[in-house]
């Protein structure tokens, strides 16, 4: 199975700081990778690398084949790594559809006419479509976070990033209609990376858990055996061995 990002001995520090630690993983095309850990552990430092925002101090990063390690975070929009954010931004000024189209076009470096018809596919997929002539800025917060994940989408990302607890703020029903969503793009064969707090949300779509702690790869396996992991229990849980 060809490997969509490869991340390899990366590290990062922030002065005397070391926040990402000699991490290495693999993202096969088509999975869903959960990323774990307690605060501090390191998991936007990884999202920002992998993203281009930040560059590493030492290690290698490749995407698709390339070697990206000091690629500018545009070009690797533009090569195909999409993300969300914790907190939705989304021009609340235009519609949901015009904020679509502005990612595309940005993102893919197209006129909007040639990315209307995706655009509308990515509403759909995302059940947003009902909204699609709404300004953002009336949205609820379930549908602003669907926002945030079709404007990743209408870049045409290989990889799509769902930053930091994306179902944090959603009541249970929310939650779980949010989650359906995210299901419903990965049945697609979209390959995801997802920080998450609410576990049963990220366990029910990924096929893998990689688990982070003071910036270093703690254990990467089947959700099952990493929650039943001993050292995981005591990191993530604080439950005592």
């Amino acid at each position: 199975m060809t490997d969509v990002l490869t991340l390899t001995n990366v590290s990062k520090s922030f002065g005397a700081l070391k926040v990402t630690d000699d991490v290495s993983f693999a993202v096969p095309k088509g999975q869903a990778l959960g990323i774990i850990g307690p605060n501090g552990a390191g998991k936007s430092t990884l999202f920002n690398l992998i993203t281009g925002n930040f560059l590493p101090d030492a290690g290698k990063i490749t995407f698709l084949g390339q070697d990206v390690t000091r690629v500018p975070a545009m070009t690797r929009v533009r090569m195909g790594v999409g993300r969300s954010f914790q907190i939705p931004q989304p021009f609340e000024g235009l519609t949901v559809f015009e904020n679509l189209l502005t990612a595309a076009a940005f993102g893919q470096g197209k006129h909007e006419g040639e990315v209307e018809a995706d655009c509308a596919l990515i509403l759909q997929d995302t059940e947003l479509l009902r909204r699609a002539n709404d300004l953002a800025g009336s949205l609820s917060l379930l549908d602003r976070k669907r926002l945030e994940m079709a404007r990743a989408m209408a870049t045409g990302p290989d990889l799509l990033l769902l930053l930091d607890e994306i179902a944090g703020g959603l009541t249970e029903g929310e939650c779980q209609a949010l989650v359906a969503t995210i299901k419903a793009l990965h049945a697609k064969g979209t390959t995801i990376i997802w920080i998450e707090h609410v576990l049963h949300a990220l366990n029910s779509v990924v096929e893998q858990l990689l688990v982070l702690d003071f910036g270093k790869v703690i254990g990467i396996g089947a959700p099952d055996e990493i929650m039943a992991s001993r050292e995981v229990r005591e990191i993530y849980l604080g439950l005592e061995a």
